[in-house]
């Protein structure tokens, strides 16, 4: 089986030790990089190494939140049919509404218990990083 590519964005580095903690059993499947932030994560995704075949993006953040960052990359060729998961503790149904309206693939509220976010990482692994195809899975960047 591929390794598939996951890129977390999150400014929380609790939340960021309880994905990658969630994600540990899923290590031989998936390799996540981690980006602290917006400008940090569009950097990435603007650089010269592979594409990652999902995104797991926090809503709020400070300097650029989720929506800006999600708007940055549905506005980019190379990176615009990448699904996004958007991943919030906010179950306000404007803020579920937005992310929709810029494009979000899906929706998750963080789970507060361990065992229900890990259950909730798994469910996304497997969905959209291992069930689901999608028109920029391993495709070479556009020159």
């Amino acid at each position: 089986m591929e390794r598939r590519r996951i890129l977390l964005v999150d400014d929380n580095p609790n939340d960021v030790e309880l994905a990658l903690n969630a994600f540990q059993e899923d290590r031989s499947s998936c390799e996540v990089a981690v980006a602290g932030g917006g400008p940090e994560a569009l950097s990435l995704l603007r650089g010269s190494g592979p594409l990652p075949d999902l995104i797991l993006l926090d809503l709020k953040m400070p300097h650029m939140d989720g929506l800006a960052v999600l708007d940055a990359i549905r506005a980019e060729i190379s990176t615009r049919d990448i699904p996004v998961v958007m991943l919030s503790t906010s179950d306000e149904a404007r803020d579920i509404r937005e992310s929709y309206a810029h494009g979000a693939s899906a929706y998750v509220i963080k789970p507060l218990d361990f065992t229900q976010f890990r259950e909730a990482m798994h469910t996304i692994t497997a969905f959209w990083a291992h069930l689901n195809r999608h028109p920029c899975f391993r495709q070479p960047r556009p020159s």
